[in-house]
């Protein structure tokens, strides 16, 4: 289902999505209005109403940290793909990583290791910021990237979900194991008339099998299923131990962009047809299925992201307008606590750090936000450097992080791009004078 939106700049939005992300997106409408350059002399004012704090970027409110180390040490990759920048102190950045291979599409980071996708078809793997291994796919672009344990999980663009797995002590060789559906149980389902499905006029699919795009996938390590999410609007339960496809769920009336597994037994799907909708996973008859629970929210502009901080028990949405919605845990439901304002453009990505929310966007920035507690964020920096949309984020996780209050963290944001890039961000002050 295509949104449409009144006016005569439908169709400049459209075109300009097509060259902005590739048409890797389905129905997420830009406006084609030139844009300011990000640089270090930009000043505007991006508020939310649910805050009445908003940042001025101006060159002499620039936050405190150190010079970025690369400026001190030579390119260790000179034999690699990957060249180095070597920025200054702006805005928290550390370092930046360009790849020459194409555009970034999907990040994931499991303890010291960095996993990164893109339109290469090959998932990179990287270790103290130094090319360590790889895994070489032989088709499909790489949407998203998901670690359990000692395996990998990689969405590809094709509609496939490819497992590998790691077989050396060091991680450093891996080797493909399989796909999700197994070939076994693939057979098997196409073997009994009664497994397919009508995805469009004459052409009918065995359920378990994705037929679009694999856009996002979400682990529930409690019970060991992995959920994913494709443009074909389905959204698919596997079972880990055993790699089955338990059950297909039509989600949505248009592609999912986002699953994410959240708190209370709870699943979270985003989708294009700009609803973002509740999921409990429930004993109906003798068989466990996935319900509906409510719609938290039903527009017109897509949704792009969705992410889940279980700890405050809060929801965040992106969408193709620049807006990011969110919602806190009532005592029986989660309520609509506001609207954070911080982009131009789509909201591509989101990310959430302790007390702090990130969001990527086609406009080329990331607002870093902190929640404050009954519904107020500040904004605390708005991050430049990308020169394309910021298509992914991903958060590392600190080996000891001595509980929430005042932690550090350092944040890999993939865009289109082709490049990488490190910020460390803070929760203990702000960066700017709002």
């Amino acid at each position: 289902m295509t949104k449409e939106v009144s006016g005569k700049t439908t169709i400049l939005r459209r075109q300009k999505l097509a060259v902005l992300l590739h048409s890797s997106e389905p129905n997420i409408l830009v406006p084609t209005q030139n844009q300011p350059e990000n640089n270090h002399n930009s000043s505007d004012h991006r508020q939310s109403n649910a805050s009445s704090l908003s940042p001025d970027r101006s060159s002499t409110s620039s936050p405190i940290y150190f010079t970025s180390p690369f400026n001190q040490m030579t390119s260790p990759y000179s034999k690699s793909p990957w060249t180095v920048n070597t920025p200054g102190n702006f805005h928290g950045l550390i370092g930046s990583l360009t790849r020459e291979e194409g555009h970034i599409y999907s990040l994931a980071c499991s303890g010291d290791l960095l996993y990164t996708g893109s339109d290469s078809k090959n998932i990179r793997v990287w270790k103290n910021l130094i090319e360590f291994s790889g895994l070489k796919s032989s088709s499909g672009l790489v949407k998203t990237i998901v670690v359990s344990g000692d395996r990998i999980f990689t969405g590809h663009q094709d509609g496939k979900i490819r497992v590998w797995k790691y077989s050396h002590k060091m991680k450093q060789i891996y080797k493909r194991v399989g796909n999700l559906p197994t070939t076994k149980d693939y057979i098997k389902s196409s073997m009994n008339p009664n497994n397919y499905i009508e995805v469009r006029r004459h052409r009918n699919v065995p359920w378990i099998k994705h037929y679009d795009a694999v856009s996002c996938m979400s682990l529930d390590e409690e019970l060991g299923l992995l959920y994913s999410g494709s443009w074909d609007k389905s959204m698919k339960i596997w079972r880990l131990s055993d790699s089955k496809c338990l059950e297909s769920v039509n989600a949505h009336d248009d592609a999912i962009n986002s699953v994410v597994v959240g708190f209370d037994r709870l699943v979270f799907t985003g989708s294009a047809d700009g609803t973002v909708k509740v999921w409990r996973r429930e004993l109906v008859g003798k068989a466990t299925r996935h319900v509906h629970v409510y719609t938290l929210l039903d527009q017109d502009s897509a949704v792009t992201a969705v992410v889940v901080d279980a700890f405050d028990g809060a929801v965040y949405a992106g969408s193709s307008d620049g807006l990011v919605n969110f919602w806190e845990k009532g005592k029986q439901m989660l309520s609509h606590g506001g609207v954070l304002r911080g982009h131009k453009l789509a909201v591509l990505c989101l990310a959430t750090a302790g007390s702090l929310v990130l969001s990527g966007s086609a406009d080329k920035s990331i607002c870093v936000w902190r929640r404050e507690g009954g519904g107020v964020h500040t904004c605390l920096s708005v991050l430049y450097g990308h020169t394309g949309p910021v298509k992914c984020l991903a958060v590392q996780v600190p080996e000891e992080d001595g509980g929430r209050k005042d932690q550090e963290w350092v944040v890999y944001s993939g865009s289109l791009d082709n490049s990488v890039k490190l910020w460390r961000v803070s929760e203990q002050r702000r960066l700017y004078d709002c």
